[in-house]
């Protein structure tokens, strides 16, 4: 009886240790990143994303002309899916951490954080780090403005604040927007230390 008692609770943890296995094929917690081009540096910085995903399993999914929640703009015949797209077709796939650099082609008036924040709610995320906008026009401004306004509603959105971060930086291509290597990397180093403090939250 005893014996069978220890072959079935063997087998119970067997099932548990592959389910979580199943769940996260890395061993290493799930981070996802949404951007727009901007967060696309990324992709060709590769110190940078190395250096943002070390000991996370990262995914990161930026597209030119990227929006928030209104219809993406095109890009050489192809239009990208909406930050809020992404959420509602991942899910729980995104893991506990996402970060949202998303808002260079966005209006302000359609700058619709609560309505991404409510999916990333639904996606049972954790905690949320929004990305500021280098303050460039009043429109990211305005933007800006929405992100901060909303941490009063969300308590787990948590604002990096790249206006603040990089001011003053020559990290930035002749548009003052989007980056050079040393750029990705600067915003790799603001990020880390959020992203890994919201993967320590319960």
């Amino acid at each position: 009886m005893r014996a069978a008692a220890l072959v079935g609770a063997v087998i119970a943890a067997c099932l548990v240790v592959a389910g979580t296995a199943s769940a996260t094929p890395t061993g290493k917690p799930r981070v996802t990143l949404i951007g727009d081009s901007i967060a696309a540096s990324f992709d060709y910085v590769p110190s940078a994303r190395r250096y943002l995903g070390r000991g996370v399993d990262l995914h990161s999914d930026a597209a030119v002309c990227r929006r928030l929640v209104a219809s993406s703009c095109a890009f050489q015949g192809a239009q990208p899916a909406t930050a809020l797209d992404i959420i509602r077709l991942r899910g729980s796939a995104l893991g506990p951490v996402v970060v949202v650099n998303v808002g260079y082609n966005d209006w302000a008036a359609l700058y619709d954080v609560d309505k991404v924040m409510r999916a990333l709610e639904g996606a049972h995320v954790r905690t949320v780090v929004w990305v500021t906008l280098r303050e460039t026009t009043s429109n990211y401004v305005k933007n800006n403005a929405a992100i901060r306004k909303a941490t009063r509603r969300w308590q787990n959105l948590v604002v990096a604040d790249w206006n603040l971060y990089s001011r003053g930086e020559p990290w930035f291509r002749p548009d003052g927007l989007h980056l050079t290597s040393a750029g990705a990397t600067g915003l790799s180093h603001l990020l880390r230390p959020l992203v890994l403090a919201g993967l320590s939250n319960p």
